[in-house]
């Protein structure tokens, strides 16, 4: 499995989810299409999208309504593929979302492995791969973003850190496509800045493509430790997307922060 093949076959997904050809995250124009409901797309996505930016660095990729298009057209072509994911420019496109009842909501970069950075790693505390069956108890708050109950149907695979009979790092893989699985990573407070993420993510991105599945790493801008992690662990960035929704949705999640 080379980097190559990785990078293609997210961008195939990409082109799943946003109803595009993966030609189009390659070409040197931006594309706008309408946003259609796919069953083979991401799990965790909510189709068709009203606004949905993509970019692989090349261009960008607009998912969005027949409504929106005329603007989301305007707007990629005039800001390009670095500034049209940075304020200013996304204050007017918020101000434009608005006026249909929507608002600017999550912005995310995502990471894809290289295989040979991916390596067993050293670690002070016991891993233990687990499957699904094992990591059944696990459904705690503290490793919430490593595991998730609400989805637990998509959760497939682990690695725990034991100290002693003690977990205090945990990195879980979400089956969120046919072809990739998402890593979250949790470690307890007491047990951060001993490497311990990094062994946990890197060893579970070892099994996922043991298992001839492709990992993938997701970080908001702001988390300089998780893009370290990612990082650390032979990921590289990838893609990044943009993601609107209605207005009462966004509010929710803001009164719930």
């Amino acid at each position: 499995m080379t980097y190559n093949y990785i990078l293609r076959t997210a961008m195939e997904q990409s082109a799943i989810d946003l109803s595009c050809e993966p030609e189009d995250f390659c070409s040197g124009g931006n594309k706008v299409v309408i946003s259609r409901r796919n069953e083979m797309a991401h799990k965790y996505l909510e189709l068709p999208f009203f606004c949905q930016l993509v970019s692989y660095g090349n261009n960008v990729v607009a998912s969005v309504s027949e409504d929106f298009a005329p603007f989301a057209g305007q707007y990629i072509n005039r800001y390009g593929a670095v500034r049209c994911f940075e304020t200013p420019a996304l204050l007017a496109l918020n101000d434009e979302l608005m006026k249909y009842g929507h608002k600017v909501c999550f912005m995310a970069r995502y990471y894809l492995p290289v295989p040979e950075r991916i390596e067993k790693p050293d670690c002070q505390y016991e891993l233990r791969v687990m499957e699904k069956n094992e990591f059944e108890e696990y459904y705690l708050p503290q490793f919430g973003n490593a595991i998730c109950k609400e989805h637990s149907e998509r959760d497939v695979l682990a690695v725990g850190a034991f100290d002693g009979g003690k977990l205090v790092g945990l990195a879980g893989a979400s089956a969120d496509c046919e072809t990739m699985w998402q890593i979250g990573v949790d470690v307890l407070p007491e047990y951060r800045r001993q490497s311990v993420a990094s062994a946990v993510t890197s060893r579970l991105a070892y099994e996922i493509i043991a298992r001839d599945k492709i990992p993938f790493y997701c970080a908001a801008w702001s988390n300089i430790a998780s893009a370290r992690n990612a990082a650390k662990c032979g990921f590289r960035p990838a893609w990044v997307e943009m993601t609107a929704k209605n207005t009462d949705y966004v509010n929710k999640i803001i009164r719930q922060l």
